[in-house]
């Protein structure tokens, strides 16, 4: 059984949707007692960093998905539920993430390395840089175009979390993973068939057939 995390901020219509056209079993709950016993999480984001971190405080989510990461549990991050799973977002200042992975969240400059405007937010279709094939979660995953609507990025210096990136007048950290933990900056349910390849891959290591 998959949890789907629901503090708030998250399109869960959307991963709902995707999860039952794969004939995965699901529930969602808004708070930790109801979604206790599952197998795997998946936390969906969307809106700005420091108000969902006040959310998931709010809902009783922080410890909750640390001790179930730790614990060895599978959990898979979405879009601003992947940026929540780093260790701080300079959104609207500073705000602590969960910590989870090493890095920061910084927001698109807006400028390229010579000077020239680009806009942003980053919204659309991007090609994906393969960078680990060895792992489960990567099986059948391409180099396709997947799709992404973001404007603070991922910035790490640890590339052996780096999955997948892609090319947005720099390098996006587009799938990174560590472990029990996954996540993409795109939205595998709106990204085709390589992102549903990859929600398959995380839910099939979870949930028997």
């Amino acid at each position: 059984m998959i949890g789907i995390i629901d503090y708030g901020m998250g399109n869960l219509f959307s991963v709902s949707k995707a999860l039952e056209r794969m004939n995965v079993p699901y529930i969602i709950g808004d708070r930790p007692d109801q979604i206790d016993h599952c197998d795997g999480y998946i936390l969906p984001g969307v809106g700005a960093f420091p108000d969902a971190m006040k959310a998931l405080a709010e809902h009783g989510f922080i410890h909750f998905i640390q001790q179930k990461v730790e614990s060895g549990v599978p959990i898979y991050g979405i879009c601003l539920g992947m940026q929540l799973l780093f260790e701080e977002s300079e959104e609207g200042g500073h705000t602590k993430g969960l910590g989870l992975f090493p890095g920061k969240i910084t927001k698109f400059p807006g400028v390229n390395e010579q000077g020239n405007s680009y806009k942003v937010p980053h919204m659309g279709w991007n090609q994906l840089n393969l960078r680990k094939l060895d792992s489960p979660i990567m099986e059948n995953v391409g180099e396709e175009y997947v799709y992404f609507v973001h404007s603070y990025v991922v910035q790490t210096d640890e590339d052996e979390i780096l999955y997948a990136t892609a090319d947005y007048h720099k390098e996006v950290p587009a799938i990174v993973g560590k472990g029990n933990l996954v996540a993409s900056q795109f939205h595998p349910e709106k990204s085709g068939r390589a992102g549903i390849q990859l929600l398959e891959n995380f839910c099939k290591r979870i949930v028997k057939q």
